[in-house]
């Protein structure tokens, strides 16, 4: 039986909720915390701010926003990993990131964090972005990157070597992922390389489409606003 990405997801990661953030801290060498600051940092939101965190997980990125004094809505399909959260102060919805439950236009940004891996249809997705998004209205993205080069060696034996033993130290359910990040990430960078994935912005209503490779390629962040 063929499992969707978004269930796919719910299976892979739901249950580690209590302690993601510190593994996924660690797994990532300490670098994905200086993606999501970027991405925040580089939207340009003032205080008040009606913004929208989709896969917000456990709340990382909306802790980010509401320290800047945005008013945040942190939205993840799974309500096990949005409770950890909500048990800090954030304004949690169960939902999937391709049928939003807001009307159009109600937010100044939207954020998301290693989402579109895990749709079903990254175009759509974009579109329901786009649609509860105000004109000029912006979005920023943090996801895994795919370095180039004398890099690209060194970050295949990472990913295909150190993350599946990592995840054996980390606990049970996290080897399922190191051992699945590696391909996943591999296979979305080649079906949406970061020309293509901005033409999809650009296709479903962004402009102003900026790519920020970082970590030596190993991290992407990107940023859009509605036109």
């Amino acid at each position: 039986m063929t499992v969707s990405p978004p269930e796919l997801a719910q299976d892979l990661f739901a249950p580690l909720s209590p302690g993601y953030e510190r593994w996924a801290r660690i797994l990532s060498l300490g670098q994905d915390g200086r993606w999501r600051r970027r991405m925040v940092a580089d939207l340009g939101l003032a205080p008040g701010m009606a913004v929208l965190d989709i896969a917000a997980g456990t709340g990382s990125i909306t802790r980010l926003l509401r320290e800047g004094q945005a008013r945040v809505i942190s939205l993840d399909q799974s309500q096990q990993m949005l409770a950890p959260a909500v048990a800090r102060g954030a304004i949690g919805v169960v939902a999937t990131a391709e049928t939003l439950p807001f009307p159009d236009g109600s937010f100044d940004a939207v954020v998301f964090g290693y989402l579109l891996r895990y749709v079903d249809d990254v175009t759509r997705c974009m579109g329901e972005i786009a649609r509860v998004l105000r004109p000029g209205g912006r979005v920023g993205m943090v996801e895994f990157g795919r370095p180039r080069g004398i890099w690209r060696p060194l970050w295949w034996a990472y990913t295909r070597l150190v993350l599946p033993l990592a995840g054996l130290v980390a606990g049970k359910g996290w080897y399922r992922v190191g051992r699945f990040l590696g391909p996943s990430i591999d296979d979305f960078s080649s079906r949406y390389p970061p020309d293509r994935l901005a033409a999809t912005w650009e296709g479903t209503g962004f402009g102003s489409v900026v790519i920020a490779p970082m970590s030596l390629g190993g991290g992407l962040v990107m940023w859009g606003t509605k036109r």
